[in-house]
């Protein structure tokens, strides 16, 4: 076998050159493709400012002891400088391991898992049963659908502030309640009736979403595989086992995950419906709020320590549920 080499420069015909640097590679990329990377600048420069440097912000707060006493403010023509200071770790020290991290931490860390489990559990449940209803042929089926997609069109802090005043002491349902001779829960004052309440009106909110995604999915699934089934002897149960769920697992996983996001950091439900008057209802990210903005002295660095701990939460969640999608699917092409 003979080689050709190149007398100019000693190197063998086809070998490829030495792979150039990062700095290069991005210059040929810019080089190449700058058009677009002058359509995506205003965008990036958005997410840095509106997402990047909060977040990098947030991170350092965690390793300080800052708080609305130590921190740089102006009151009237006076400038008082920040005094606040680093201190590592401690702040997740205390939240996780420190004397008062169960009722600070842990509480609101269980009630938040069971919050979210239920809540997901509901909206698919629910959104599921209704998109196989309203996936049938039936008179006035698309009145149907925008009467059931209405509580997703409605503002949320309308919906919740309606729940309110519904769910107050002398509210609709308690008056209802009365007059059938039922107990009246006290929805908004008692801690396991306030959590109901919770749940109820955040499944209230997020059903129509499932319904909607899921109503999608059962659309796009071939009609012949029904057929098929029907001919080979399956009932309705095993068309919907055998047919219906493989063919929404795709839409299932993301809209369980994007479910599980959404309501493990549903602020919205949980604070317009109670504010600051339900300790134990507090989810993690309402608990916060309420270290930051809720109290005096307000806690930045506890309650910045807290939304990167949140943050972390999901990044780990996420990667797993993810992983476990794939080997799933992997084990089915198998």
């Amino acid at each position: 076998m003979t080689v050709a080499i190149d007398r100019a420069t000693g190197k063998r015909r086809g070998d490829r050159g030495p792979r150039p640097g990062p700095a290069a590679r991005l210059r040929q990329s810019y080089q190449k493709h700058w058009y677009a990377y002058v359509m995506i600048a205003p965008v990036a420069v958005v997410l840095g400012v509106l997402v990047l440097y909060p977040l990098v912000y947030g991170l350092y707060l965690t390793l300080t002891d800052a708080n609305s006493l130590n921190t740089a403010r102006t009151i009237g023509v006076n400038h008082i400088d920040a005094t606040y200071k680093f201190i590592g770790l401690d702040n997740y020290k205390d939240i996780l391991f420190g004397p008062t991290s169960y009722d600070r931490f842990w509480s609101h860390f269980v009630w938040t898992i069971v919050w979210t489990a239920l809540c997901v559990t509901l909206h698919y449940t629910i959104g599921l049963g209704l998109a196989l209803v309203l996936n049938q042929k039936l008179r006035g089926r698309t009145f149907y659908r925008l009467i059931l997609i209405l509580p997703w069109a409605v503002p949320t802090f309308v919906t919740v502030f309606g729940w309110r005043f519904m769910l107050a002491d002398g509210g609709i349902i308690n008056s209802a309640l009365h007059a059938l001779h039922l107990p009246e829960p006290q929805w908004l004052e008692d801690t396991f009736w306030q959590r109901f309440a919770a749940i109820m009106v955040n499944t209230w909110c997020g059903v129509p979403f499932m319904m909607v995604s899921l109503l999608g999915g059962l659309q796009s699934i071939d009609s012949s595989l029904y057929e098929a089934a029907e001919m080979d002897g399956a009932n309705a149960w095993q068309r919907f086992r055998y047919v219906t769920l493989p063919g929404l697992r795709s839409v299932s996983s993301t809209v369980v995950l994007l479910g599980i996001i959404w309501t493990f950091n549903q602020f919205a439900v949980i604070f317009l419906l109670f504010g600051n008057t339900a300790p134990d209802a507090q989810i993690l990210v309402t608990w916060a709020y309420y270290l930051g903005f809720g109290q005096q002295p307000r806690d930045f660095a506890q309650s910045a320590a807290y939304g990167i701990l949140l943050l972390a939460i999901l990044i780990v969640f996420t990667s797993f549920y993810r992983r476990w999608l794939n080997r799933n699917e992997q084990q089915l092409a198998i």
